[in-house]
């Protein structure tokens, strides 16, 4: 059994030793498994996916034991290409309406241009364009005038 103090972040949270990124709480709870009330994961616990472990803590000491992660526990989150290194895209929707991200690889939903709204007493020209919008990366892909391709856009 090996125990570790974990560190806490800027914004509070706990951070993996190993790798350095901050861990996922899992606040646990009584569970039944296999016809029985399963104790072992009442505890709360702290997640690293990139290391594939949690930690919890020992008798409210401050100090954690550490111990592997089921690999169906794991969350892993999807690489994310920086803005810098996308190009601009030729994107055409699919039979669905949507179209691969070129940032993250979900799939993204196309906006159609519509009317000058006014926001606040303001004329909003952000959807007077039609674009591709990724609700996972939050990205969003303006075409670039009088071409067929797209680029990426901060709004």
């Amino acid at each position: 059994m090996a125990l570790v103090k974990l560190e806490r972040s800027a914004n509070k949270k706990f951070i993996c030793p190993t790798c350095g990124n901050e861990l996922r709480k899992d606040l646990g709870g009584v569970k039944v498994k296999d016809g029985k009330v399963d104790m072992d994961n009442a505890l709360p616990r702290h997640i690293c996916d990139e290391c594939g472990v949690f930690y919890r803590e020992l008798l409210n000491s401050g100090y954690y034991d550490v111990f592997d992660l089921a690999p169906e526990e794991r969350q892993v989150k999807p690489k994310i290409i920086s803005t810098a290194e996308i190009p601009p895209t030729q994107l055409k929707r699919e039979n669905d309406g949507k179209c691969p991200c070129p940032r993250c690889g979900e799939r993204m939903d196309f906006v159609e241009g519509g009317a000058v709204k006014i926001v606040d007493g303001k004329p909003d020209f952000g959807n007077t364009m039609e674009h591709f919008k990724c609700p996972s990366c939050k990205s969003v892909f303006r075409k670039i005038a009088g071409t067929d391709y797209f680029q990426w856009s901060e709004n």
